[in-house]
């Protein structure tokens, strides 16, 4: 082949590539704001933490979820032909990915949010070696929670007094005079 027939296929080949990425659209997560931002399917306020998760849209509004669990019943409510893109948070670092790439782990004990009991790690590793030093947990792709049962564990919906540590386990809150918060606030 000649310069002038390499020049030739060469522009063809750059013209190409441009009209392919111009036909992927790019969705980018927004940041949590807790101060306005609220689920969209149970209404509390989203943390600006590992449970947060998010939908953007196709026409790029920006869907917010206080857990993992939301975001599913909102899909199986409408459905994804108007999902652009995923996001969850990883579980250690807090950087947003993209639902389809991460690695989950669930256990009907991990204290989340709503309860459902699944955190997201952008690491097959991270997922594996939390389950490794908690001793609980089922390593899980997007696949996989795909035909997840998604049950609420009820029984820690509502334990008065108890909270979940940084590592998402059950933990007693007591105020000042050992007295837990919520029993308090009944009384």
């Amino acid at each position: 082949m000649n310069k002038r027939g390499l020049g030739k296929f060469i522009a063809v080949l750059l013209g190409l590539s441009v009209l392919a990425a111009c036909g992927q659209e790019q969705y980018e997560p927004q940041a949590i704001n807790e101060e306005t931002d609220i689920c969209v399917i149970c209404n509390m306020a989203v943390k600006d933490d590992q449970y947060a998760t998010q939908i953007v849209t196709k026409d790029r509004q920006s869907l917010k979820f206080d857990d993992i669990g939301c975001m599913n019943e909102w899909k199986t409510e409408h459905g994804t032909d108007m999902i652009g893109a995923q996001f969850v948070r990883d579980y250690h670092s807090l950087e947003w990915i993209l639902y389809e790439q991460a690695y989950y782990v669930y256990d009907a004990s991990i204290k989340t949010p709503m309860a459902y009991g699944i955190l997201s790690f952008e690491q097959e590793s991270d997922a594996q070696a939390y389950i490794d030093e908690h001793g609980v947990g089922k390593l899980m792709t997007a696949e996989d929670l795909a035909n997840h049962s998604w049950e609420v564990n009820r029984d820690m919906m509502h334990m008065p007094g108890h909270s979940h540590d940084a590592d998402g386990h059950m933990k007693e809150i007591e105020d000042d005079h050992g007295h837990d918060d919520e029993a308090e606030q009944h009384s």
